[in-house]
Parts: structure tokens; C-alpha cells; sequence
């Protein structure tokens, strides 16, 4: 029996080359990129297991480094950084004083995770940038993809319901109720932008500050939010 064919395959949105976790996406034919974020656990703990956690990078007054951490040579981990673990972080990262990363962590080669910012069950391809104030959960970042201050990628329904994508021949079921975004190769999102529960933006994408998207969002695709403004001459 042949596997079906996946409407949203990894190959379209990420470069899996730009990764030293690309066994992630080949376990399955068929196989949705969504599909990857309930395997990021069981796979560090295999990982880690065969390969031994430990930090081969510099660290920077105090941070606190789980006991489940590989951190890569050439990486800086700044004071007040926080990796409780399981995660891996590659090679000449940056890891800036406020980043929290919580469980189910992988860092490609090259990323800047900054102050402020979340992380949780993501997977982060090389070159990802997200320097400041924002939200990572359940989300996977493709390679040289750039988070602007202050966004969001929602990963829970208020409702607590499964999450569907929102296709174009109508939704799409994940199976999931927390999956964040599918964040494709060199997209960029604007400062304070919010992406809903399960979004799918492709390739080199650019979103502007403070557009709230839900969706699939086709590669090299420009997205502006420009609300009316009321200008009138101070009085007093």
C-alpha cells in the first residue's frame, strides 16, 4: 500500500539540510511537518542518552544549565539564562542573559536566542534569530527565520480543542491541542506581531509589526496591517 501524500510535507517550508536533526522528518512517508513536535522528546532523550549531555561552549557568570543539556563548542551562555532541559544547543550560539528553555529544546548552529525570550518543545534550525520578548512553544523555526521583538507564536486554543490548520479546502485536523507555528526558511515577523495556534507560514515570508495571522501563508507572501489613524490638532 503506498503512504499518502502529505499536504504540508517538512520539504516545502524548511531546509533540512540547515539541520543536524533532519532523522526527525524521515521516520514516516507521508509524514505532515507537524508531526515532528510529539517526537522532539523521545528523541533528545535517545540523544542525549547515547551521546552524553555536557557544555562545550563558555559560560558567562551564572547561568543555570540542567543536568539534560548539550550545549556545542563556540556557543555563550550569558548570566541569567536559564536551560532546564532535556535540550541540545549547537555550535556558536548565543544564548543571552533572560532566555528561558524549558523541556524539548533543539538549537541549530549559529542561533541567537535572546532576553526575554520562551522556549518549549521547538525545534530551531541554523542561523534562527530571536533576540528579544517572545514566545516559542511547540513551533519549529526555519533555517535563518527572524522573530522581531514581542511576537507570539500561540500554541494553545482558549478553548483547550484540537487545533486544525486553516487550508484552503477547509481544515485540516493536526491531532494536536498545542501546536504553535511551522515557521518556514528566512521568513521574517515584524515586532509584536501574533501568530495564531496552528499556522503555517512559508518560505521568506515577511509579516508586519503587529499583524495578528492565522493560517497557511504561501511562500514570499508580504503581509501588512495598517489600521486608520485619527489626526487632529492638539487643543490647550
Amino acid at each position: 500500500m503506498n503512504s499518502p501524500t502529505p499536504v504540508f510535507p517538512a520539504a516545502r517550508y524548511l531546509d533540512l539540510s540547515q539541520t543536524a536533526h533532519a532523522a526527525l522528518f524521515t521516520e514516516a512517508e507521508g509524514e505532515e511537518v507537524w508531526q515532528v513536535l510529539p517526537k522532539i522528546g523521545p528523541y533528545l532523550r535517545e540523544r542525549l542518552a547515547r551521546l552524553g549531555a555536557g557544555v562545550h561552549g563558555k559560560k558567562l557568570g551564572e547561568p543555570y544549565i540542567g543536568p539534560e543539556v548539550y550545549i556545542g563548542a563556540g556557543t555563550v551562555i550569558e548570566p541569567g539564562a536559564v536551560i532546564k532541559g532535556p535540550a541540545w544547543i549547537g555550535e556558536n550560539c548565543e544564548i543571552r542573559t533572560g532566555a528561558y528553555i524549558r523541556e524539548n529544546v533543539i538549537v541549530g548552529d549559529g542561533a541567537v536566542l535572546g532576553n526575554s525570550c520562551e522556549f518549549k518543545n521547538c525545534l530551531l534550525f541554523n542561523g534562527c534569530q530571536v533576540p528579544h520578548y517572545t514566545y516559542v512553544g511547540d513551533s519549529i523555526l526555519g533555517y535563518k527565520a527572524h522573530l522581531g521583538a514581542g511576537v507570539i507564536l500561540s500554541n494553545f486554543k482558549l478553548t483547550g480543542d484540537e487545533i486544525s490548520i486553516r487550508a484552503e479546502g477547509g481544515p485540516v485536523k493536526t491531532g494536536l491541542r498545542k501546536f504553535g507555528a511551522i515557521v518556514g526558511d528566512r521568513a521574517e515577523v515584524g515586532c509584536q506581531a501574533v501568530i495564531n495556534p496552528g499556522s503555517i507560514l512559508g518560505r521568506e515570508v515577511l509579516i508586519y509589526p503587529g499583524v495578528v495571522w492565522s493560517g497557511v501563508l504561501a511562500e514570499r507572501t508580504v503581509v501588512k496591517h495598517r489600521p486608520d489613524y485619527v489626526l487632529q490638532p492638539r487643543r490647550g
